[in-house]
Protein backbone atom coordinates (compact mmCIF):
# COMPACT_ATOMS: atom_id res chain seq x y z
CA UNK A 1 0.00 0.00 0.00
CA UNK A 2 2.89 2.34 0.79
CA UNK A 3 5.02 1.74 -2.54
CA UNK A 4 1.99 2.30 -4.73
CA UNK A 5 1.21 6.00 -2.47
CA UNK A 6 4.12 7.84 -4.23
CA UNK A 7 4.02 6.38 -7.86
CA UNK A 8 0.25 7.97 -7.98
CA UNK A 9 1.30 10.94 -6.50
CA UNK A 10 4.45 11.01 -8.85
CA UNK A 11 2.42 10.60 -12.38
CA UNK A 12 0.57 14.19 -12.98
CA UNK A 13 4.16 15.77 -12.45
CA UNK A 14 5.67 13.86 -14.60
CA UNK A 15 3.18 14.33 -17.13
CA UNK A 16 3.45 18.43 -16.07
CA UNK A 17 6.94 17.94 -17.05
CA UNK A 18 6.80 16.33 -20.46
CA UNK A 19 4.45 18.90 -21.66
CA UNK A 20 6.57 21.54 -20.79
CA UNK A 21 9.71 20.57 -21.73
CA UNK A 22 8.71 19.84 -25.44
CA UNK A 23 7.16 23.43 -25.55
CA UNK A 24 11.20 25.15 -24.28
CA UNK A 25 12.41 25.28 -27.14
CA UNK A 26 9.42 26.49 -29.39
CA UNK A 27 9.69 29.57 -26.38
CA UNK A 28 12.96 29.66 -26.78
CA UNK A 29 13.03 30.39 -30.41
CA UNK A 30 9.65 33.13 -30.47
CA UNK A 31 11.91 34.76 -28.01
CA UNK A 32 14.87 34.92 -29.69
CA UNK A 33 13.58 36.19 -33.22
CA UNK A 34 11.43 38.76 -31.34
CA UNK A 35 13.21 42.50 -32.36
CA UNK A 36 14.14 44.23 -29.31
CA UNK A 37 12.22 47.16 -28.72
CA UNK A 38 13.88 50.20 -28.82
CA UNK A 39 14.12 53.17 -25.72
CA UNK A 40 12.12 56.08 -26.43
CA UNK A 41 14.27 59.47 -27.00
CA UNK A 42 12.96 62.38 -25.99
CA UNK A 43 13.50 65.14 -28.44
CA UNK A 44 14.89 67.74 -25.92
CA UNK A 45 17.25 65.43 -24.83
CA UNK A 46 19.27 65.33 -28.45
CA UNK A 47 18.89 69.02 -28.77
CA UNK A 48 20.29 69.27 -25.14
CA UNK A 49 23.13 66.89 -26.40
CA UNK A 50 24.07 69.53 -29.13
CA UNK A 51 24.26 72.50 -27.06
CA UNK A 52 26.33 70.58 -24.49
CA UNK A 53 28.91 70.10 -27.17
CA UNK A 54 28.15 74.31 -28.28
CA UNK A 55 29.19 74.99 -24.41
CA UNK A 56 32.32 72.27 -24.59
CA UNK A 57 34.03 73.85 -27.17
CA UNK A 58 33.14 77.45 -25.84
CA UNK A 59 34.76 76.42 -22.43
CA UNK A 60 37.54 74.84 -24.49
CA UNK A 61 37.99 78.20 -26.93
CA UNK A 62 38.19 80.92 -24.18
CA UNK A 63 41.10 80.60 -22.26
CA UNK A 64 43.13 79.46 -25.32
CA UNK A 65 41.72 83.02 -26.94
CA UNK A 66 43.05 84.90 -23.96
CA UNK A 67 46.39 83.53 -24.43
CA UNK A 68 46.53 84.64 -27.81
CA UNK A 69 45.43 88.14 -26.60
CA UNK A 70 48.01 88.10 -24.40
CA UNK A 71 50.50 87.11 -26.51
CA UNK A 72 50.11 89.34 -29.81
CA UNK A 73 46.10 91.21 -29.97
CA UNK A 74 46.07 90.59 -33.38
CA UNK A 75 46.50 86.89 -33.33
CA UNK A 76 43.21 86.26 -31.78
CA UNK A 77 41.63 88.11 -34.65
CA UNK A 78 44.02 86.07 -37.36
CA UNK A 79 43.92 82.86 -35.40
CA UNK A 80 40.33 82.21 -33.81
CA UNK A 81 38.42 80.14 -36.82
CA UNK A 82 41.09 78.30 -37.46
CA UNK A 83 41.49 77.44 -33.30
CA UNK A 84 37.97 76.71 -33.29
CA UNK A 85 38.31 74.36 -35.94
CA UNK A 86 41.19 72.62 -34.16
CA UNK A 87 39.16 72.36 -31.05
CA UNK A 88 36.40 70.59 -33.21
CA UNK A 89 38.43 68.57 -34.77
CA UNK A 90 40.19 67.06 -31.10
CA UNK A 91 36.73 66.57 -29.67
CA UNK A 92 35.46 64.33 -32.84
CA UNK A 93 38.37 62.12 -33.02
CA UNK A 94 37.69 61.36 -29.24
CA UNK A 95 34.36 61.49 -29.10
CA UNK A 96 32.21 60.57 -32.30
CA UNK A 97 35.33 58.78 -34.31
CA UNK A 98 36.04 56.22 -31.59
CA UNK A 99 33.32 55.73 -29.24
CA UNK A 100 30.04 56.46 -31.95
CA UNK A 101 29.00 59.05 -29.66
CA UNK A 102 29.80 63.13 -28.74
CA UNK A 103 30.81 63.92 -25.53
CA UNK A 104 27.15 65.55 -25.02
CA UNK A 105 25.67 63.25 -26.23
CA UNK A 106 27.11 60.52 -23.83
CA UNK A 107 25.82 63.11 -21.26
CA UNK A 108 22.39 62.81 -22.10
CA UNK A 109 23.08 58.27 -23.00
CA UNK A 110 23.02 58.85 -26.42
CA UNK A 111 24.89 57.37 -29.15
CA UNK A 112 24.50 57.01 -33.11
CA UNK A 113 23.34 54.66 -35.32
CA UNK A 114 22.83 54.23 -38.86
CA UNK A 115 19.40 53.66 -40.44
CA UNK A 116 21.25 52.07 -43.42
CA UNK A 117 22.54 49.20 -42.20
CA UNK A 118 21.09 49.20 -38.35
CA UNK A 119 24.91 48.89 -36.62
CA UNK A 120 25.89 50.87 -34.53
CA UNK A 121 29.51 53.34 -34.44
CA UNK A 122 30.87 51.73 -31.81
CA UNK A 123 34.71 52.62 -32.26
CA UNK A 124 34.17 53.44 -35.76
CA UNK A 125 34.42 49.80 -37.14
CA UNK A 126 30.92 48.67 -38.22
CA UNK A 127 30.50 51.95 -40.40
CA UNK A 128 32.72 52.39 -42.92
CA UNK A 129 35.74 55.32 -42.69
CA UNK A 130 33.92 57.09 -45.10
CA UNK A 131 30.28 57.88 -43.77
CA UNK A 132 32.18 59.17 -40.67
CA UNK A 133 35.06 61.24 -42.56
CA UNK A 134 31.85 62.97 -44.55
CA UNK A 135 29.75 63.22 -41.47
CA UNK A 136 33.15 65.35 -40.03
CA UNK A 137 33.27 67.41 -43.21
CA UNK A 138 29.93 68.51 -43.09
CA UNK A 139 29.86 69.05 -39.41
CA UNK A 140 33.02 70.98 -39.14
CA UNK A 141 34.91 71.76 -41.95
CA UNK A 142 32.25 73.16 -44.30
CA UNK A 143 31.10 75.71 -41.36
CA UNK A 144 34.81 76.64 -41.39
CA UNK A 145 34.91 77.17 -44.52
CA UNK A 146 31.91 79.12 -44.70
CA UNK A 147 33.16 81.60 -41.86
CA UNK A 148 36.39 82.07 -43.84
CA UNK A 149 34.90 83.04 -47.20
CA UNK A 150 32.66 85.60 -45.38
CA UNK A 151 34.72 87.15 -43.64
CA UNK A 152 37.20 87.43 -46.48
CA UNK A 153 34.26 88.81 -48.56
CA UNK A 154 33.02 91.12 -45.98
CA UNK A 155 36.96 92.28 -44.99
CA UNK A 156 37.54 93.31 -49.11
CA UNK A 157 34.05 94.91 -49.59
CA UNK A 158 31.97 92.28 -51.57
CA UNK A 159 28.82 93.67 -50.94
CA UNK A 160 29.81 97.25 -52.30
CA UNK A 161 31.57 96.06 -55.39
CA UNK A 162 29.57 96.81 -58.59
CA UNK A 163 26.29 94.85 -59.64
CA UNK A 164 28.45 93.39 -63.02
CA UNK A 165 31.56 92.80 -60.88
CA UNK A 166 32.03 88.97 -59.84
CA UNK A 167 33.07 89.76 -56.21
CA UNK A 168 29.45 90.88 -55.76
CA UNK A 169 28.26 88.03 -58.22
CA UNK A 170 29.98 85.54 -55.71
CA UNK A 171 28.35 87.52 -52.76
CA UNK A 172 24.82 87.22 -53.98
CA UNK A 173 25.62 83.47 -54.29
CA UNK A 174 26.85 83.29 -51.03
CA UNK A 175 23.88 84.91 -49.66
CA UNK A 176 21.56 82.68 -51.85
CA UNK A 177 23.31 79.53 -50.36
CA UNK A 178 23.10 81.23 -46.81
CA UNK A 179 19.14 81.59 -47.19
CA UNK A 180 18.80 77.59 -48.58
CA UNK A 181 20.75 76.85 -46.03
CA UNK A 182 18.51 78.25 -43.06
CA UNK A 183 15.54 77.20 -44.72
CA UNK A 184 16.28 73.67 -45.00
CA UNK A 185 17.77 73.79 -41.64
CA UNK A 186 14.46 75.22 -40.51
CA UNK A 187 12.48 72.65 -42.49
CA UNK A 188 14.52 69.60 -41.04
CA UNK A 189 13.95 71.26 -37.77
CA UNK A 190 10.27 70.70 -38.17
CA UNK A 191 10.29 67.26 -39.38
CA UNK A 192 12.97 66.78 -36.12
CA UNK A 193 9.98 67.84 -33.86
CA UNK A 194 7.34 65.51 -35.89
CA UNK A 195 9.46 62.24 -35.95
CA UNK A 196 12.30 62.80 -33.50
CA UNK A 197 14.29 60.93 -35.69
CA UNK A 198 17.43 63.38 -37.28
CA UNK A 199 18.20 66.24 -35.40
CA UNK A 200 20.47 67.92 -38.16
CA UNK A 201 21.15 68.26 -42.14
CA UNK A 202 24.61 66.18 -41.85
CA UNK A 203 22.21 63.54 -39.99
CA UNK A 204 19.59 63.47 -42.66
CA UNK A 205 22.13 63.13 -45.34
CA UNK A 206 23.65 59.79 -43.89
CA UNK A 207 21.03 58.86 -42.24
CA UNK A 208 22.61 59.09 -38.49
CA UNK A 209 20.03 59.30 -35.33
CA UNK A 210 20.52 59.06 -32.03
CA UNK A 211 19.24 56.32 -29.87
CA UNK A 212 19.49 54.97 -26.33
CA UNK A 213 23.33 53.70 -25.39
CA UNK A 214 21.71 51.29 -22.97
CA UNK A 215 18.86 49.06 -23.37
CA UNK A 216 16.70 49.88 -20.24
CA UNK A 217 17.61 53.92 -20.57
CA UNK A 218 15.75 56.19 -18.52
CA UNK A 219 16.57 60.08 -18.52
CA UNK A 220 17.70 60.92 -15.08
CA UNK A 221 17.20 64.53 -14.48
CA UNK A 222 19.23 66.47 -11.99
CA UNK A 223 17.42 69.42 -10.32
CA UNK A 224 20.87 70.11 -7.90
CA UNK A 225 21.64 72.77 -10.00
CA UNK A 226 18.48 74.00 -10.47
CA UNK A 227 17.60 73.83 -6.11
CA UNK A 228 20.97 75.81 -5.84
CA UNK A 229 19.99 78.61 -8.23
CA UNK A 230 16.40 79.05 -6.37
CA UNK A 231 18.10 79.08 -2.85
CA UNK A 232 20.79 81.59 -4.40
CA UNK A 233 17.82 83.91 -6.28
CA UNK A 234 15.58 83.77 -3.24
CA UNK A 235 18.81 84.47 -1.07
CA UNK A 236 20.10 87.73 -3.22
CA UNK A 237 15.91 88.41 -2.89
CA UNK A 238 16.42 88.75 0.53
CA UNK A 239 19.65 91.03 0.33
CA UNK A 240 17.78 93.12 -1.82
CA UNK A 241 15.16 93.83 0.59
CA UNK A 242 16.88 93.84 3.95
CA UNK A 243 19.64 95.78 2.77
CA UNK A 244 17.65 98.89 2.49
CA UNK A 245 16.24 98.92 5.55
CA UNK A 246 19.63 98.83 7.25
CA UNK A 247 21.76 102.10 8.08
CA UNK A 248 24.84 100.69 6.91
CA UNK A 249 26.88 104.04 7.82
CA UNK A 250 25.66 103.98 11.43
CA UNK A 251 26.71 100.20 11.75
CA UNK A 252 30.18 101.20 10.08
CA UNK A 253 30.44 104.14 12.58
CA UNK A 254 29.44 101.70 15.61
CA UNK A 255 31.94 99.04 15.00
CA UNK A 256 34.36 101.60 14.15
CA UNK A 257 33.77 102.82 17.45
CA UNK A 258 33.97 99.78 19.47
CA UNK A 259 37.26 98.73 17.83
CA UNK A 260 38.67 102.70 18.37
CA UNK A 261 37.83 102.16 22.22
CA UNK A 262 39.32 98.58 22.61
CA UNK A 263 42.99 98.50 23.60
CA UNK A 264 45.32 96.03 25.17
CA UNK A 265 44.52 97.53 28.49
CA UNK A 266 40.52 97.11 28.44
CA UNK A 267 41.40 93.29 27.88
CA UNK A 268 42.88 92.86 30.86
CA UNK A 269 41.81 92.93 34.62
CA UNK A 270 41.69 95.91 36.63
CA UNK A 271 43.93 94.75 39.10
CA UNK A 272 46.66 94.22 36.52
CA UNK A 273 46.59 97.13 34.69
CA UNK A 274 48.62 99.91 37.13
CA UNK A 275 51.59 97.31 36.93
CA UNK A 276 52.14 97.51 32.77
CA UNK A 277 51.28 101.45 33.22
CA UNK A 278 47.87 101.60 31.20
CA UNK A 279 46.89 105.20 30.37
CA UNK A 280 43.52 104.56 31.98
CA UNK A 281 45.42 104.23 35.15
CA UNK A 282 47.95 107.33 34.54
CA UNK A 283 45.18 109.67 32.97
CA UNK A 284 41.96 108.14 35.48
CA UNK A 285 42.40 111.50 37.44
CA UNK A 286 42.10 113.50 34.58
CA UNK A 287 39.15 115.03 32.52
CA UNK A 288 38.03 113.43 29.28
CA UNK A 289 39.75 114.65 26.10
CA UNK A 290 38.58 114.50 22.53
CA UNK A 291 40.31 114.20 19.29
CA UNK A 292 40.69 117.80 19.05
CA UNK A 293 41.12 119.18 22.92
CA UNK A 294 44.41 120.95 21.87
CA UNK A 295 42.86 122.75 19.22
CA UNK A 296 42.69 126.35 20.37
CA UNK A 297 39.46 127.74 21.36
CA UNK A 298 38.70 130.35 18.72
CA UNK A 299 39.27 127.89 16.04
CA UNK A 300 36.11 125.25 15.16
CA UNK A 301 37.26 121.31 15.91
CA UNK A 302 34.76 120.29 13.22
CA UNK A 303 36.23 122.18 10.52
CA UNK A 304 39.79 121.16 11.74
CA UNK A 305 38.43 117.21 11.47
CA UNK A 306 36.72 117.76 8.03
CA UNK A 307 39.89 119.63 6.55
CA UNK A 308 41.87 116.42 7.65
CA UNK A 309 39.41 114.00 6.10
CA UNK A 310 38.74 115.74 2.92
CA UNK A 311 40.02 113.59 0.41
CA UNK A 312 37.54 114.08 -2.39
CA UNK A 313 39.74 116.36 -4.15
CA UNK A 314 43.13 114.92 -4.84
CA UNK A 315 44.79 118.35 -5.45
CA UNK A 316 43.83 119.44 -2.47
CA UNK A 317 44.55 115.91 -0.17
CA UNK A 318 47.90 117.08 1.08
CA UNK A 319 46.74 120.32 1.92
CA UNK A 320 44.40 119.03 3.72
CA UNK A 321 46.96 116.71 5.71
CA UNK A 322 49.53 119.97 6.32
CA UNK A 323 46.85 122.54 7.69
CA UNK A 324 45.53 119.87 10.70
CA UNK A 325 49.59 118.97 10.78
CA UNK A 326 50.47 121.39 13.81
CA UNK A 327 47.48 120.71 15.63
CA UNK A 328 48.17 117.51 18.17
CA UNK A 329 45.67 115.20 18.60
CA UNK A 330 44.16 113.39 22.09
CA UNK A 331 47.39 111.79 22.22
CA UNK A 332 49.72 114.08 23.43
CA UNK A 333 49.43 115.62 26.96
CA UNK A 334 50.39 119.10 26.40
CA UNK A 335 47.65 121.69 24.66
CA UNK A 336 49.14 124.18 21.55
CA UNK A 337 49.10 127.60 21.57
CA UNK A 338 47.23 129.78 18.97
CA UNK A 339 50.57 130.63 18.02
CA UNK A 340 50.83 135.01 16.69
CA UNK A 341 47.90 136.81 18.08
CA UNK A 342 47.79 138.97 15.11
CA UNK A 343 47.90 135.79 12.78
CA UNK A 344 44.24 134.55 11.51
CA UNK A 345 43.23 131.13 12.58
CA UNK A 346 43.18 128.51 10.02
CA UNK A 347 39.40 127.32 10.99
CA UNK A 348 37.48 130.37 12.48
CA UNK A 349 34.34 130.28 13.99
CA UNK A 350 31.24 131.54 11.50
CA UNK A 351 28.28 131.50 13.41
CA UNK A 352 29.42 130.78 16.98
CA UNK A 353 27.15 128.40 19.22
CA UNK A 354 27.92 126.83 22.64
CA UNK A 355 27.21 123.32 23.22
CA UNK A 356 26.15 121.69 26.44
CA UNK A 357 29.47 120.56 27.39
CA UNK A 358 30.83 124.19 26.81
CA UNK A 359 32.60 124.32 23.41
CA UNK A 360 31.95 126.53 20.17
CA UNK A 361 31.63 125.14 17.08
CA UNK A 362 30.31 126.83 13.92
CA UNK A 363 26.39 126.86 13.26
CA UNK A 364 26.36 125.00 10.30
CA UNK A 365 29.09 122.45 11.45
CA UNK A 366 27.28 122.00 14.36
CA UNK A 367 23.92 121.46 13.19
CA UNK A 368 24.88 119.39 10.40
CA UNK A 369 26.72 116.67 13.05
CA UNK A 370 23.56 116.67 15.45
CA UNK A 371 21.46 115.83 12.91
CA UNK A 372 23.32 113.65 11.22
CA UNK A 373 24.10 111.41 14.92
CA UNK A 374 20.73 111.49 15.60
CA UNK A 375 19.36 110.24 12.35
CA UNK A 376 21.81 107.34 12.06
CA UNK A 377 21.83 106.85 15.50
CA UNK A 378 25.87 106.68 15.92
CA UNK A 379 26.80 108.65 18.27
CA UNK A 380 26.84 108.45 22.10
CA UNK A 381 23.76 108.51 25.39
CA UNK A 382 20.42 106.94 25.01
CA UNK A 383 20.08 104.81 21.27
CA UNK A 384 23.23 106.43 20.07
CA UNK A 385 21.46 110.26 19.67
CA UNK A 386 24.26 112.85 21.12
CA UNK A 387 27.08 113.88 19.23
CA UNK A 388 30.28 113.27 21.30
CA UNK A 389 32.34 116.36 21.38
CA UNK A 390 35.58 116.41 19.55
CA UNK A 391 37.08 118.39 22.60
CA UNK A 392 35.91 116.90 25.75
CA UNK A 393 34.47 113.34 24.12
CA UNK A 394 31.21 113.96 25.95
CA UNK A 395 27.64 113.24 24.66
CA UNK A 396 26.20 117.08 23.44
CA UNK A 397 22.44 117.02 24.02
CA UNK A 398 21.99 120.80 23.14
CA UNK A 399 23.27 123.95 21.59
CA UNK A 400 22.66 127.61 21.99
CA UNK A 401 23.60 130.49 20.54
CA UNK A 402 26.64 132.22 21.87
CA UNK A 403 25.84 135.49 24.04
CA UNK A 404 28.23 137.96 24.39
CA UNK A 405 27.48 141.83 26.05
CA UNK A 406 30.91 144.38 24.39
CA UNK A 407 31.48 147.34 27.39
CA UNK A 408 34.07 149.79 26.11
CA UNK A 409 33.87 153.25 23.72
CA UNK A 410 31.75 153.09 20.76
CA UNK A 411 33.28 151.73 17.99
CA UNK A 412 31.62 153.18 15.50
CA UNK A 413 32.62 156.56 16.87
CA UNK A 414 36.21 155.87 15.58
CA UNK A 415 37.51 155.81 19.55
CA UNK A 416 40.15 153.23 20.57
CA UNK A 417 40.38 151.88 24.13
CA UNK A 418 43.37 151.85 26.18
CA UNK A 419 42.93 148.86 27.21
CA UNK A 420 41.27 147.52 23.49
CA UNK A 421 43.72 144.77 22.57
CA UNK A 422 43.18 143.19 26.18
CA UNK A 423 39.55 143.64 26.33
CA UNK A 424 39.07 140.92 22.90
CA UNK A 425 41.30 138.52 25.57
CA UNK A 426 39.24 138.59 28.37
CA UNK A 427 36.25 138.28 26.17
CA UNK A 428 33.59 136.01 28.35
CA UNK A 429 30.56 134.45 27.11
CA UNK A 430 27.13 133.72 28.54
CA UNK A 431 26.02 130.23 28.13
CA UNK A 432 22.70 129.15 27.41
CA UNK A 433 20.40 126.94 28.80
CA UNK A 434 22.14 123.16 29.18
CA UNK A 435 18.93 121.52 30.61
CA UNK A 436 16.54 121.47 27.42
CA UNK A 437 17.45 118.94 24.36
CA UNK A 438 18.66 119.70 20.98
CA UNK A 439 17.20 123.56 20.35
CA UNK A 440 18.45 126.17 17.18
CA UNK A 441 17.71 129.22 17.88
CA UNK A 442 16.07 131.29 14.60
CA UNK A 443 19.36 133.08 12.95
CA UNK A 444 16.45 135.39 11.15
CA UNK A 445 16.22 136.82 14.88
CA UNK A 446 18.81 139.30 16.88
CA UNK A 447 22.56 138.33 16.50
CA UNK A 448 23.11 138.67 19.73
CA UNK A 449 25.33 140.49 21.75
CA UNK A 450 28.99 140.32 22.65
CA UNK A 451 29.96 141.29 25.87
CA UNK A 452 33.59 142.65 26.38
CA UNK A 453 34.88 143.52 30.61
CA UNK A 454 37.21 146.22 29.40
CA UNK A 455 34.90 147.95 27.13
CA UNK A 456 32.10 150.39 26.94
CA UNK A 457 30.14 148.98 23.88
CA UNK A 458 27.31 147.01 23.29
CA UNK A 459 26.60 145.41 19.91
CA UNK A 460 22.69 144.68 19.31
Amino acid sequence: MSSTLPSALEQPWQRAWSDAERRIPQLQADIAATPTPLARITRVGKVDAELLDAELVQLLKEPLTKALNLANSTLKAKLEPELTLLIHLVLYKFSVWDHGASYGAKLQGLKYMSSRTGTDMHGGSWLPRSTLALHSVLTILVPYIHNRVRAHALSNAWPEAPSSDRRRKAWELLTRLESIHGLAALLNFVVFLWNGRYRTIADRLLCLRLVAARRNFQREVSYEFMNRQMVWHAFTEFLLFLLPLINTRALRRQILSLTSRLTFASILPASIRPYIGSPETVHSGTQRRGKYWTLPEDQCAICAENASTNFADPANALTSLTEVAPYPTAATDEPTDSGDPDQAPRFPIQTPYITSCGHIYCYYCLTERMMRTADDRSGTGPKGTQWECLRCAEGVIAADRVEAQAEGPDYLSGVDDEDGDDSMSRMSFEFGSEDAYTEFTDMSGSMGSYTDNGSDISSE
